[in-house]
């Protein structure tokens, strides 16, 4: 199991800037890094990468149930199948726990007692009447107005919470503020006070044993990134890991100053936030160049000059494949085939769509991804997947009307988000090493 193997690799070790609360994050000065551990770190590098590309399928889906529902967005949760877990602790005394890192949810939520329906969870349940700082939401709350939650409890007159997922899942539950606590057996901690959270009563979903809910990081007001915006300067960078890493490095997650993107090779695009209907992070994709032949959105022919389309894409740590607009996958496949002399296969998975003989590791020239002001150049690595010890595919999908930038196109990148700017940074990184 993940938890009994996770000391032993020493992958849940964090480093932290000591801190007691939030308020103590000095402007310009503090700044804390958090490990991101994959969901399937025990596992062999390919069966880790083959669960992987299995939920980038559904992730997609559940990701246009949110952003095609009518309902308020804090009414549906994105996915419980983002890739990345983040150890954390909440109340008073800290109750040490792990949850899914997700760059499309907002609201943190994990499982409390009274636990009426619940899925399996191995490690210690969060219950909010041994926490001391625990405190319900009352219905009267502004939050409980904000976020639309909906109902209130009869008998205690607190705010409860109901979200739904794409496929069906539910949790339910209180509102409620607590203390969450960042930290390691190392003693380094930091403390935030007064975080919304949900604890959920009635929860299902696709969750492993050791996961006891979402650690919310979208673009919404109650993410943890909103909540902590004024302590970490609206800032927060990943650098993740390549999932055919044989090492026990983890990826990595900052705030504040720790998660500033600067030095050579940096480029920046815009950010987008319509936090209004979804808990998105949206870039402007332009279009794309392998070798010689650039490629921009909305065109049936390769030209050779700028123009001006562009399209909305969500750039998501939880989504693994990348998933282009048809018409520009479309080239970008053409290209892919006319370039590689390889035996074409079939993905052993029945994932992907452009596969090859590979019993050695395929080389292919650098792509370079055209956001608005940033030109982002993709090593191999983040374009092409192995599937198995002698296929190789292309990681990318086509996708009507709902571009992702997924994970794979990510690793090896520092990747920074700075919501007081409102852009995304890129700088070439080994993040093995970060």
């Amino acid at each position: 199991m993940f938890l009994k193997s996770i000391f032993l690799v020493y992958l849940a070790t964090i480093s932290i800037i000591p801190l007691s609360v939030a308020q103590n994050l000095e402007p310009k000065t503090s700044g804390f890094t958090v490990d991101l551990i994959h969901r399937d770190s025990t596992e062999p590098p390919l069966q880790r990468t083959n669960n992987a590309l299995r939920r980038s399928l559904d992730r997609l889906q559940r990701l246009k149930a949110l952003k095609f529902s009518k309902k308020p967005e804090t009414e549906i949760v994105t996915s419980p199948t983002g890739e990345f877990i983040m150890k954390y602790s909440i109340g008073t005394p800290p109750v040490t726990t792990f949850g899914i890192a997700d760059t499309g949810s907002d609201l943190t939520w994990t499982q409390c007692p009274p636990c009426i329906k619940c899925f399996k969870q191995i490690i210690p349940l969060f219950y909010p009447k041994k926490s001391s700082t625990y405190r319900r939401i009352p219905c009267k709350d502004a939050t409980c107005r904000d976020i639309q939650l909906g109902s209130c409890s009869k008998s205690r007159h607190n705010c409860l919470y109901s979200q739904g997922y794409g496929d069906g899942s539910t949790t339910e539950g209180e509102l409620a503020r607590d203390t969450l606590t960042l930290g390691s057996g190392t003693g380094k901690t930091a403390s935030f006070p007064n975080i919304t959270l949900g604890c959920g009563f009635k929860n299902s979903g696709i969750f492993g044993e050791d996961e006891s809910g979402i650690v919310g990081l979208g673009a919404g007001k109650y993410s943890l990134v909103g909540q902590l915006y004024p302590a970490i300067q609206g800032k927060f960078s990943y650098c993740l890991v390549p999932l055919s890493s044989e090492t026990a490095n983890s990826s990595k997650l900052h705030f504040g100053t720790e998660a500033v993107v600067s030095g050579a090779g940096v480029v920046s695009t815009p950010l987008e936030l319509n936090t209004a209907e979804v808990p998105f992070y949206i870039l402007k994709l332009q279009g794309i160049t392998i070798g010689n032949q650039r490629f921009y959105v909305d065109d049936d022919e390769i030209v050779s000059k700028p123009r001006s389309q562009e399209v909305n894409t969500i750039i998501d740590s939880g989504t693994t494949l990348t998933y282009l607009p048809y018409r520009l996958y479309n080239k970008v496949e053409s290209v892919v085939k006319s370039t590689i002399k390889l035996k074409p296969v079939q993905d052993p998975l029945g994932v992907l769509d452009v596969c090859y003989y590979t019993p050695k590791d395929l080389k292919f020239s650098d792509m370079i991804i055209h956001f608005k002001g940033a030109d982002v150049r993709l090593k191999t690595e983040n374009a092409f997947v192995r599937t198995n010890n002698v296929t190789t595919c292309l990681a990318f999908k086509p996708s009507v009307n709902f571009p992702i930038y997924g994970n794979l196109a990510q690793t090896n990148f520092l990747v920074g988000y700075d919501l007081q700017k409102r852009t995304v940074s890129f700088k070439p990184t080994d993040c093995s090493k970060s």
